[in-house]
């Protein structure tokens, strides 16, 4: 076996680890039983580590009282072009959001219900308030439980904010001033007037809770899901394992890990298109807080700010943010550049992250240019192939030499015989005599892997390609190829077997058919190889990339093909410029009329 068929066996097992690496299947996550009801928030003493726990403590109420009072409890409406929702004044609770420019599939009409109240399954909220410190109780701040007040006809929009109010009976007025934007920030303005005639101290918090991980959760390897923050610069992504794993807190029971930040963080949860954050101000320092109560299957994240003295007949107030909205990259990049550091990141960019960013802005730009993601994609993957020809342009040239040398290292080969050695040593002198490199033929698959995973990553994790349509029967580019050999690709009245079954792998649709066809006619730009080993491996390659990624985005698929076509044409220009003439439609001629050898006895 020469030089040139052992580094292309090389980059075809190479290629198949790679591929198989990230091409796992993981059963879908099981349904949880609807986890228990919050029970009465402890509020932390100020100047300490403890937090607001939306799971337990120093009780107010009971576990029935609080099911009863959270379901009653009054409600401030959420009415923007984006959001819908309410806020419960039990608590002030942001608990009740709705994404109107999100449907829960293409077929269901129903927008994605997001934040979600105590008592229903996978409840989903943010409450803020304020940690006592000396001299104050937990009855004397606004906690879980509190009930506000606010004006019978106050509504949520982008030009009306509302005000919540409570007053604690003892000297001590809070106020919440709650706003929003057109897309998915709020700003939450905490204040407390003291006219008690003594100084209190007290540390304003904002907590997100979440009960039970949810419903949908991916468990997919190339996929965060989890808690995600960044604290001063360094950005955090824990799974929901990572978090019950964390060293118990004795003092309130719970799983939690402690960060102070100095100057610029955010904390939260998120999914894998959307996500919830709590955001104190640029240049605010503050202790980021993730922590899990397994008593009741509660996870949570806290940011506490620093205690404020208020002495008599002063106020004071704090205001922090709740991004709580989809992972809008064009949304999420303004918000980075109104001040949020490192909100981007918020964004699953993996380790490639140096070619998904650039990637998926160049795609996303090319969207807005062309209107259709389909073509977006096919238009990135010319101008990634511009970007590579002149290595590609060395590599195919090398590859057309090596066609050309043929014969004189076949000669070669028969005057050295069975001295392996000599074969070699004249073999490698011809390569230096006539400035060929043996290798540059797998440069092309090698610089393949890393931009087909970004583009794979990049499919996968953003927003942006969530349903989004190419044409026909493609109408959501981030799910598997909707037609099937099984109705004739969409040409029966029927359709094809569920994306997430065995069959739909077996029973592939159009576009992954066309991919083997497009990787098979790519082959036969060279004759097959002579080694029996070879032909097989060879002859078997497109057929098994084609069942493969038949489950693959289709998006990826598309990107798949336009590469190959675009290789293909490349390839046989270069090889024509370079004397050597392929001949395609003889090379497949042979392939069809080769017998086994046991044949041809």
């Amino acid at each position: 076996m020469d030089d040139q068929n052992k580094n292309l066996i090389l980059a075809t097992a190479l290629s198949f680890l790679v591929i198989l690496g990230w091409y796992s299947f993981f059963p879908p996550p099981e349904v949880e039983p609807a986890p228990e009801a919050l029970t009465a928030e402890t509020a932390p003493a100020a100047d300490t580590a403890s937090v607001p726990s939306a799971a337990g403590g120093e009780a107010v109420a009971s576990q029935s009282t609080e099911e009863a009072g959270a379901s009653d409890a009054p409600r401030v409406t959420i009415d923007t072009d984006r959001l819908s929702g309410s806020i419960s004044l039990q608590g002030g609770r942001i608990d009740d959001l709705a994404l109107k420019d999100y449907r829960v599939t293409i077929d269901n009409p129903e927008i994605v219900q997001f934040l979600k109240p105590v008592g229903e399954p996978g409840a989903y909220y943010a409450l803020y308030g304020w940690a006592p410190g000396a001299g104050l109780g937990f009855d004397d701040v606004p906690g879980a439980n509190t009930l506000w007040s606010a004006s019978a006809d106050a509504t949520l929009t982008v030009d009306t904010p509302v005000t919540l109010s409570w007053d604690n009976g003892k000297g001590l007025t809070f106020n919440r001033t709650i706003a929003v934007d057109a897309n998915y920030m709020f700003s939450v303005t905490q204040s407390v007037t003291n006219d008690s005639g003594e100084t209190v101290a007290l540390a304003p918090y904002g907590t997100l809770a979440r009960h039970g991980e949810p419903a949908d959760l991916k468990n997919f390897f190339i996929l965060h899901e989890g808690v995600v923050g960044m604290a001063d610069g360094e950005l955090a992504e824990l799974d929901y394992d990572d978090v019950a794993d964390f060293d118990l807190d004795p003092r309130d029971g719970a799983r939690s890990e402690v960060k102070q930040v100095e100057a610029n963080g955010w904390i939260g949860f998120t999914d894998h298109y959307w996500m919830s954050t709590l955001i104190p101000a640029p240049g605010q320092a503050f202790r980021s807080i993730a922590k899990f109560d397994e008593r009741r299957d509660i996870y949570q994240t806290d940011i506490v700010l620093p205690t404020m003295s208020v002495v008599a007949g002063q106020s004071a107030e704090v205001t922090t943010q709740l991004f709580s909205g989809a992972k809008e990259w064009a949304t999420i990049r303004a918000y980075e550049k109104g001040g949020i550091a490192g909100f981007l990141d918020s964004i699953d960019w993996g380790w490639f992250f140096f070619l998904t960013k650039p990637i998926f802005a160049v795609l996303h730009w090319l969207n807005a240019l062309i209107g259709n993601m389909g073509w977006a994609i096919i238009a990135l993957t010319v101008l990634i192939k511009i970007i590579v020809f002149p290595l590609a342009y060395k590599s195919y040239a090398s590859m057309a030499k090596m066609k050309e040398l043929q014969p004189e290292m076949e000669k070669l080969k028969e005057r050295a015989g069975d001295d392996r050695q000599k074969q070699q040593k004249e073999i490698m002198e011809l390569y230096k005599r006539e400035k060929v490199n043996p290798a540059a033929g797998c440069l092309p698959i090698l610089i393949q892997i890393p931009i087909f995973f970004s583009l794979y990553k990049v499919i996968f994790v953003t927003l942006e390609l969530r349903h989004a349509p190419f044409f026909g029967p493609f109408q959501d580019l981030s799910a598997p190829d909707p037609t099937s050999i099984m109705n004739l690709f969409g040409l029966l009245p029927f359709g094809g077997p569920a994306p997430e079954s065995i069959m739909a792998l077996v029973f592939i649709g159009i576009l992954p058919l066309l991919l083997g066809i497009s990787m098979w006619l790519q082959q036969k730009l060279n004759p097959a190889p002579t080694d029996p080993t070879q032909q097989m491996i060879f002859a078997w390659m497109p057929w098994v990339f084609m069942f493969m990624l038949g489950g693959f985005a289709s998006g990826l698929v598309v990107y798949w093909i336009a590469n190959n076509t675009i290789t293909f044409t490349q390839q046989y220009l270069i090889m024509r410029s370079h004397g050597y003439k392929p001949d395609v439609f003889g090379n497949i001629k042979a392939s069809v009329k080769r017998k086994p050898k046991a044949d041809q006895k």
